[in-house]
C-alpha cells in the first residue's frame, strides 16, 4: 500500500440530508430529516452538510431548512453546515445560526445559467459581496462540473485554474472539486487535483464524487494519491444535481468508509451506526444505491492460511 502514497487518515463530510434529498420528487417529512440527522450525528463525522437555504420553488425538499436547523440535536465539536446558492441564502443561513456554508458556483457558463441563473462572473461577485458583509460565518466554495459539464463537456484545466485564482484572491481557503455529473476518470482527477494543490498551497481542496458511471471509488483513490484528504459522500448513495441531466447519486458514504477501513485508512466513523443511518435513509425515500446495503458488511471475510486442496487424482 505504501507504493500508492496514500494518507493514513481522511475526512468524510456527510452530505446526504442535503444533497441526498434535494433531488427527491416527493417531499421528505421534516421529522424524518431530523431523525436522519440525529442518527448521522452519532456516526463520528466532523462535518455534516444537513440542509440548504434555497428558494422553496427551486428545491422544494429544502423548504424546511430553518425548522430542521432548530430541531436537530447537535453533537459538541461537530460542524453542522449548509449549502447556499446566493447572497439571500447566505444571510438566511447566518440568521439561522449556521456557522459554515458552502456556496456553489459552476466551472462552465452553461451550467451556471441552468443551476444559478447567472454567469460565473456574477457568482464570483456574489461571493465577494457575501464576504464583505462581515458575518460570523465561514464560507467555502464548491465548484460544480469541475471535471465535466452536461452542456459543454470537459472544462479545460486553465478554466478551472482561472476561477480558483479568483477565489484565492478573495481568501477563500476551502474549494470543492465537484464531479457533479459523475463523468470524471481517475487520471483526470489525479491530474487536476495534484496541479491545483501545487499551484494553490493556501487552499484546502476537497473532492465531491458522484458515482454515475461506477467510477466514484476509483476517483476517490486518485484524489487521495494527489494529496486530497477531504471528501463529500452521501449515505445510501442518495442524491444528484437537479440541473445536471443524467447525474445519479453521490458516492455512498458506507461504501467509502468500509473500503478505507480495509485499506487501514482511518475515517473515525462507526460503520455499524453508519449502516443504521443509511438503512433509515433508504427506507425513508424508498431506494438506495449502496453496495453495502445490498451485500452487507465486509467483516464476514476472515484471513486464513493456505488451503490444502484435496488431490482427487488416482495414483
Amino acid at each position: 500500500m505504501e507504493s500508492l502514497n496514500l494518507p493514513k487518515k481522511v475526512f468524510l463530510k456527510e452530505v446526504g440530508p442535503r444533497d441526498g434529498l434535494q433531488i427527491e420528487k416527493v417531499f421528505t417529512p421534516t421529522n424524518k430529516k431530523i431523525i436522519m440527522c440525529n442518527l448521522l450525528s452519532e456516526c463520528g463525522f466532523d462535518d455534516m452538510q444537513f440542509t440548504a437555504f434555497v428558494h422553496p420553488k427551486a428545491v422544494p425538499n429544502m423548504a424546511d431548512s430553518v425548522e430542521v436547523s432548530q430541531k436537530i440535536m447537535r453533537k459538541p465539536g461537530m460542524m453542522y453546515s449548509a449549502l447556499v446558492p446566493n447572497k439571500r441564502g447566505y444571510i438566511n443561513a447566518a440568521a439561522a445560526g449556521i456557522k459554515k456554508v458552502e456556496m456553489t458556483m459552476s466551472a462552465t457558463e452553461s451550467h451556471s445559467i441552468s443551476n444559478l441563473n447567472c454567469n460565473t462572473s456574477d457568482s464570483l461577485r456574489t461571493i465577494q459581496e457575501c464576504l464583505d458583509l462581515g458575518l460570523d460565518i465561514k464560507l467555502i466554495v464548491g465548484l460544480a462540473v469541475t471535471f465535466g459539464c452536461p452542456f459543454e463537456g470537459r472544462p479545460k484545466f486553465e478554466r478551472i485554474t482561472s476561477i480558483v485564482k479568483e477565489l484565492n484572491a478573495m481568501e477563500i481557503r476551502e474549494v470543492g472539486l465537484c464531479d457533479t455529473s459523475g463523468v470524471a476518470d481517475p487520471r483526470q482527477v489525479y491530474d487536476f487535483s495534484s496541479r491545483l494543490i501545487d499551484s494553490f498551497p493556501d487552499i484546502t481542496f476537497y473532492f465531491h464524487a458522484h458515482n454515475t458511471h461506477g467510477t466514484g471509488l476509483a476517483n476517490v483513490l486518485a484524489a487521495m494519491q494527489a494529496g486530497i484528504i477531504n471528501f463529500d459522500t452521501s449515505i445510501a448513495g442518495l442524491g444528484g444535481c437537479p440541473y445536471a441531466p443524467g447525474a445519479s447519486g453521490n458516492l455512498a458514504t458506507e461504501d467509502v468508509a468500509q473500503t478505507l477501513k480495509y485499506m487501514d485508512i482511518e475515517t473515525g466513523l462507526d460503520i455499524d451506526k453508519l449502516i443504521e443511518a443509511s438503512k433509515f435513509a433508504a427506507e425513508t425515500v424508498g431506494h438506495h444505491d449502496s453496495a453495502t446495503l445490498r451485500a452487507g458488511k465486509m467483516n464476514h471475510l476472515v484471513e486464513c492460511g493456505p488451503v490444502m486442496q484435496k488431490n482427487n487424482r488416482k495414483n
